[in-house]
């Protein structure tokens, strides 16, 4: 589906930073992050197949879920205005008055939002609630919480042949488990990807990437795994030497980090090469999959 202005194959930069030299390491890092402003990152990959399926289905209108800090309700919004698609988007929780800044996005790129209490949404896939939906809005291209499914993990599998520099090991940041699963799908032989959780008691996620590739797949690959040592406290939580880490990584190199999921799994990076977890020699691709968006509002 042709969208403006996407910038792919996104760069490749190397970090140059003394403490990974004095680890033996080299770290790559993935500029899926200025992929397109409204459609960055791990968003575009995973929304690519859906919004073309969207479109193979001859559906005029697209109603998805998320909560109200959610980066994907942005990224649908923008992609409804982008491709000509109306926009629902079902919000977790208590109406907000005023809106944060994420969800005056949504609504500014033409989105219109309804809410959910959270038993509710907790059931948002059963038929029942589906129904009620369909009731309320009509006809609609369900995109999943997060746009996470089969066709998200093709598109963020694609990923992997851009990088045409030679890599040992991919690492990125884990919520839905998506973005793992499609990287690991496409990588070759001898190469493995390693996820961070940015959630705390993150070990279901294994289970939840394994579901993912075998939906896509047919099979669960075997050459990835999920540090869950480095959530900071849990999702959309943090610390202050997380904070810390944002602002030197910054002052070194430029990007700001998502806090949300990229810093910490640049952090654990940081941290595992110290501890000699990569043999000398090692390259590292990190995977930089989204801006920092709305800092200021989240909690």
């Amino acid at each position: 589906m042709p969208v403006p202005s996407l910038l792919l194959p996104s760069p490749v930069e190397l970090l140059e930073d003394e403490r990974l030299d004095a680890a033996g390491v080299q770290v790559l890092i993935k500029r899926d992050d200025l992929i397109h402003p409204d459609l960055p990152g791990n968003k575009w990959r995973k929304l690519k197949y859906n919004l073309e399926a969207a479109q193979a289905a001859g559906a005029s209108r697209l109603l998805t879920f998320g909560g109200a800090y959610s980066n994907h309700i942005r990224a649908v919004a923008a992609a409804g205005a982008l491709c000509g698609f109306e926009t629902i988007g079902v919000i977790r929780g208590e109406a907000y008055d005023p809106l944060n800044l994420s969800l005056r996005f949504a609504v500014d790129h033409g989105m219109r939002l309804t809410y959910l209490d959270r038993q509710t949404y907790r059931r948002k896939t059963d038929p029942d609630v589906v129904d009620r939906l369909h009731a309320e809005f009509g006809e609609f291209h369900l995109v999943p919480e997060g746009g996470t499914n089969a066709l998200a993990v093709h598109g963020c599998a694609e990923m992997v042949s851009e990088i045409t520099e030679g890599f040992d090991v991919v690492c990125c940041g884990v919520g839905t488990g998506g973005t793992l699963a499609g990287i690991a799908a496409g990588l070759r032989p001898g190469q493995r990807a390693i996820g961070f959780s940015s959630l705390k008691g993150g070990d279901f996620l294994s289970d939840d990437v394994g579901a993912l590739q075998r939906d896509a797949l047919g099979e669960v690959t075997r050459n990835w795994e999920i540090e869950t040592g480095y959530h900071f406290g849990g999702y959309a939580k943090s610390k202050p030497e997380l904070v810390a880490f944002i602002d030197d990584f910054q002052a070194r190199h430029g990007p700001r980090l998502d806090w949300v999921y990229v810093a910490k799994m640049m952090y654990g990076v940081h941290e595992l090469a110290a501890r000699g977890r990569f043999p000398a020699g090692t390259r590292i691709v990190a995977v930089i999959t989204g801006p920092d968006f709305d800092t200021q509002t989240r909690s």
